[in-house]
């Protein structure tokens, strides 16, 4: 048989501007005459705008109205969400590698066609498979489907070079199939063939897998076949109207084929909506992989890289365009474009006179599938390939149309997340002062963008500036409006990737599987930006009735320096606050909505102790005469801490409250609620003391041991340091457990009578802070996110009992009583690795994305310190309030930090709503 060709299965930055054995985009007219060339022509690279990665070759693409349908090369259908890019459904719903995906005129039926010989056909709503449909015969794989709407008729074409049909509306008129006829129970010609001892491969236990997602099967009658449709395999086909001069409405049925041949194809509504009388359009040899169609105008993507322009009305080939050096194996057409996908992974854009005006390495190999569609006002081209990757790239400038979308839009919020990210805004190191400034002053001027009056606060020492945002609400006089100040900070933790463990620059914001990485994304940029497009919302729709304020500092990754010198220079400006906000945390978990209630505060001190003589030999010098400065450091830190991790400070635990019944039953719910999700957290009453230690009791760690001279093991140091903290709880403060710290730490030291000198610095304090969960701004922020999140079609992950965790075995065999305390790395299920397609769903589920029940947040209270909390509530005698806005995974501080893009836009419109109505509360 002539002309088989094999079957191919296998950072919001600009895409790489590449002609990688692209580089000539010649065209040639019917006659083969050369056109005119294109490199005069400005060539385009769209931004990247996500990606979504998974583990197999992309097939097949579609795109409905909000979401993008997939088929892998191992037999699952995926659906994603076209806003958060997020994964909804997992369905396996072929044996074979899905090749061919078709949704309905009216979206409501979505066609899959396979290499296991099946169309299935699914409901778009509940994902539920409906029907079934093979033939009676062994076609091989099928590359292509199309469905006519009005004849209700499912069409395909198959590997043995056939094209067959089906009438859904004969579905129950006609007897049922043989259930042992399904190609599932037929015997592999090479798979089931005899072997030399003549015995056949054993069989997998259950030949009816892909039977087991319900629905009718359909076997296609052996009248309803056109054998030899083409003289090679059948890859490509679309439905066409208006090519029937007598009738504008008849549909035209378009085949491209191994054999270089493209047939049109009569549909007959009067008898078996078969087809017949085709009309073939003649390329050459060359297989035909792809079509696209652009009202009457046909492209023929074929072998070797020639894309052929017909004209339908006159059946004329009127342009060869000379694409690609590679096989064209996609195409498609949106606003008067044409969009290529090659066997070398080069994407290309050419417009309606041929010329290439875009041109791109979209994948690292095959593209294979490819769509173009419209959402949210921006133009987008999605792209899969072999690299297991999909990619959506924003091509509204190749419309010419750059400014279509609202500058308040979810698009616009990520393209200022992704500018503000940019900006190196590391407040610990000297070297990215300029980078801060920078950072800040973008931030002040998208403010202004905005409607806000804007200032930047000086601080001392030339710190970092306070960047002051006040958006004025049109007040009605007889009612009282109260102000909301929103408190956050732009600068961020280091992250120079020397070890290049991030998957990309932290400072070059990647789209990854509906999580947006970079450094600052969750720790605080996301957030911010959250909150500010909520503001805008506000002041787009002309309904600001009250004042909203944002402070936003530069130093709170270093303690805050000079905030509070700048807050009380400029006391003020600033004015009356009645509610603080921040939202600078996380979840507990990945699934389940927060709000913190509670912080330590934190005391940071180093200990040096110093001798008189300088490093010594300890071979040479060692002996009991000499104090040495390590073994003092050593016995200093040791008298701090008993061996249970109890603090042997005088006076520590003075004056910490007692557990209250309410917040006790919250710890209860909080340990309740994780073990349903997660039971291998352990039992209930040891998660719940993990969460006490964590929270509501105060804590001394070392951090860090050093010593002066060689870094051998000779040497006797003169000096030793260590870095410790304490946290601390509400009742303590910084002041009063500062104040016990050096004395006993000079009370030990005395003990020592050594030689030696003690030096205690304290490098930084923050008080701790409790709020009132029971007050105004907690309970409309849980309305807020109860409606937000219930609202939510959010699928949950299933949860599957793993055994409990065991006590840790130690050398001599005996095991620690003790169990290890959950963290926020077993919370998190680990967290730090880059987000996969993952989500399942049961083949006998009713919906792919359950409600998701509008449950009340967890109230938490968290270990860690945000100095400038208590403080503001002190210095505008204001009660605050804390949304943690990313998951417990978000790796804040760490390598890979991320955040939800459902998470970012949900904060949004909580924010949005708390805005709104609390100030009238």
């Amino acid at each position: 048989m002539a002309h088989l060709h094999p079957t191919y299965r296998g950072n919001r930055l600009r895409s790489q501007n590449t002609s990688e054995n692209d580089e000539s985009d010649a065209t040639t007219d019917a006659e083969g005459h050369l056109g005119a060339q294109t490199t005069s022509v400005a060539v385009l690279s769209p931004t990247l705008a996500h990606r979504i990665k998974n583990p197999r070759s992309i097939l097949a693409l579609l795109i409905s109205d909000s979401k993008i349908f997939a088929g892998t090369q191992g037999g699952d259908l995926l659906v994603w969400s076209l806003e958060t890019f997020e994964l909804l459904s997992t369905i396996h719903a072929h044996r074979g590698s899905v090749l061919c995906l078709y949704l309905s005129e009216d979206k409501s039926l979505l066609f899959s066609s396979a290499g296991d010989a099946i169309v299935n056909v699914w409901c778009t709503k509940s994902l539920n498979r409906l029907y079934s449909i093979y033939s009676k015969y062994d076609v091989g794989d099928v590359f292509c489907v199309a469905y006519s709407s009005d004849l209700q008729t499912v069409y395909l074409g198959a590997q043995n070079t056939s094209i067959q049909w089906y009438e859904l509306s004969q579905k129950d008129v006609r007897s049922p199939p043989d259930p042992k006829s399904h190609p599932s129970y037929r015997n592999h010609r090479f798979f089931d063939s005899k072997g030399p001892t003549g015995i056949s491969t054993p069989r997998p236990p259950s030949a009816s897998e892909s039977r087991a997602f319900g629905g009718q099967d359909l076997e296609i009658d052996k009248d309803h076949i056109v054998q030899y449709a083409h003289y090679g395999y059948v890859y490509c086909m679309l439905l066409a109207q208006g090519l029937v001069s007598d009738d504008v409405n008849a549909e035209t049925l378009i085949t491209g084929g191994g054999d270089g041949t493209i047939k049109l194809w009569s549909l007959d509504s009067d008898v078996d909506c078969g087809i017949n009388n085709p009309i073939s359009l003649d390329n050459g040899d060359n297989s035909i992989l792809a079509l696209a169609l652009d009202g009457t105008v046909l492209y023929a993507g074929r072998l070797e890289g020639d894309v052929n322009v017909w004209d339908l009305d006159t059946r004329q080939l009127i342009r060869r365009v000379n694409a690609h050096s590679a096989d064209v194996l996609t195409l498609a057409v949106g606003q008067g474009l044409i969009f290529s996908g090659s066997s070398n992974g080069t994407a290309k854009i050419f417009n309606s006179r041929h010329e290439n005006v875009g041109r791109w390495k979209a994948h690292d190999h095959l593209i294979l599938a490819s769509s173009v569609s419209s959402f949210n006002g921006r133009d987008i081209y999605v792209t899969g390939g072999n690299d297991g990757c999909i990619a959506i790239w924003d091509v509204s400038e190749c419309f010419n149309r750059p400014g279509k979308g609202s500058i308040i839009s979810n698009e616009q919020l990520v393209l200022s997340l992704e500018k503000f990210v940019s900006y190196r805004t590391v407040s610990s190191k000297p070297v990215y002062a300029q980078d801060c400034r920078r950072g800040a002053s973008f931030l002040r001027n998208l403010f202004k963008q905005f409607g806000a009056e804007t200032e930047l606060l000086n601080t001392e020492d030339h710190r970092n500036p306070v960047v002051l945002a006040r958006f004025r609400g049109k007040k009605q006089k007889p009612t009282k409006c109260k102000t909301i100040l929103f408190y956050g900070h732009y600068d961020v933790v280091a992250a120079e990737n020397r070890e290049q463990a991030w998957y990309a620059n932290p400072f070059e914001m990647q789209g990854v599987n509906g999580y947006l990485y970079g450094r600052g994304v969750s720790d605080n940029k996301g957030p911010i930006l959250a909150a500010l497009y909520a503001v805008a919302d506000i002041v787009s729709a002309q309904q600001l009735r009250s004042d909203i304020i944002f402070l936003i500092e530069g130093e709170e990754e270093a303690g805050s320096r000079g905030f509070q010198q700048a807050i009380r220079k400029n006391k003020e400006i600033i004015g009356n606050v009645d509610w603080i906000l921040l939202a600078n945390s996380y979840w507990l978990n990945d699934e389940i909505p927060c709000l913190t209630y509670g912080l330590r505060g934190v005391i940071r001190a180093t200990i040096e102790v110093a001798s008189e003589r300088p490093d010594l030999h300890s071979g040479v010098d060692g002996s009991h005469l000499i104090n040495e400065a390590l073994k003092d450091l050593i016995a200093l830190l040791a008298a701090l801490t008993s061996p249970g991790g109890k603090v042997n400070i005088p006076g520590f635990y003075n004056n910490i409250p007692p557990i209250k019944k309410a917040e006790s039953e919250r710890y209860d719910r909080i340990s309740n609620t994780l073990l349903r999700d997660n039971p291998s957290l352990g039992d209930a009453a040891s998660l719940t003391a993990s969460f006490k230690a964590r929270w509501r009791e105060p804590s001394l760690t070392v951090h860090r041991v050093d010593n002066s001279g060689p870094v051998n093991s000779t040497i006797i140091s003169r000096v030793a340091t260590a870095d410790l903290s304490l946290r601390l709880v509400p009742n303590q403060t910084t002041a009063v457990v500062q104040k016990a710290l050096r004395a006993a730490l000079w009370k030990a030291f005395h003990q020592l009578d050594s030689s030696n000198e003690l030096t205690i610095k304290i490098e930084h304090q923050a008080e701790p802070w409790l709020g009132d969960p029971t007050n105004e701004i907690f309970q409309m922020l849980e309305m807020a996110i109860m409606e937000v999140w219930g609202s939510t079609r959010h699928e949950r992950r299933k949860s599957v009992p793993a055994p409990k965790r065991m006590s840790k075995d130690l050398s001599n065999g005996l095991k620690s009583p003790k169990l290890s305390p959950a963290t926020s790395s077993t919370l998190s299920g680990g967290g730090g690795s880059l987000s996969q397609a993952t989500v399942e769903v049961d083949g006998d589920s009713q919906s792919p994305q359950e409600q998701h029940r509008a449950q009340k947040p967890l109230y938490i209270r968290e270990g860690g310190s945000i100095p400038a909390i208590r403080f503001l509530e002190q210095e505008f005698d204001a009660p605050a309030a804390h949304l943690p806005c990313g998951q417990a995974s978000d790796s804040a501080h760490l390598d890979n930090e991320r955040l939800r893009l459902l998470n970012l836009y949900n904060s949004r419109k909580i924010f949005k709503k708390v805005f709104q109505e609390l100030p009238f509360r």
